[in-house]
């Protein structure tokens, strides 16, 4: 039912309720009985859906909004990956630092130590080889 109908059943049930008393009892009677009729035309009316726990964690609803005592275990269970991602990116990052320490340190010490030839310190390759790791 659009805007407009509902305004005019709206009017028609004001006048009617205004006219009541000077209405005769066979038009009464007559309306009564349309009523009857039109309440039995009438869809029924939808049945009202009571959300439950499961229901709600399939359709994306959160615990918070149900009252779920469990709900941190819903928050725990979206930062918890989260703060696992990050801790191995950190972890990843400090690894190879100390990888690339150690490998100048080897480098460092091979040079301190005279172990190289001296072909390697002329080899422009090498050098840049040192300027590559030294950055």
């Amino acid at each position: 039912m659009n805007m407009e109908e509902t305004n005019f059943a709206y009017k028609v049930r004001h006048a009617l309720n205004q006219n009541l008393e000077h209405l005769p009892a066979s038009t009464t009677s007559r309306l009564a009985a349309a009523r009857q009729a039109a309440l039995a035309r009438k869809k029924p009316d939808a049945p009202i859906r009571v959300l439950n726990a499961a229901t709600a964690t399939a359709h994306g609803v959160t615990g918070a909004r149900l009252g779920n005592p469990f709900s941190w275990l819903s928050r725990l269970s979206v930062a918890l990956p989260v703060v696992v991602v990050m801790a191995s990116l950190v972890g990843m990052y400090q690894a190879e630092k100390q990888h690339r320490i150690s490998e100048l340190a080897e480098i460092d010490a091979m040079v301190l130590s005279d172990e190289l030839p001296l072909n390697a310190y002329l080899d422009h390759g090498f050098n840049a080889y040192l300027a590559k790791r030294g950055d």
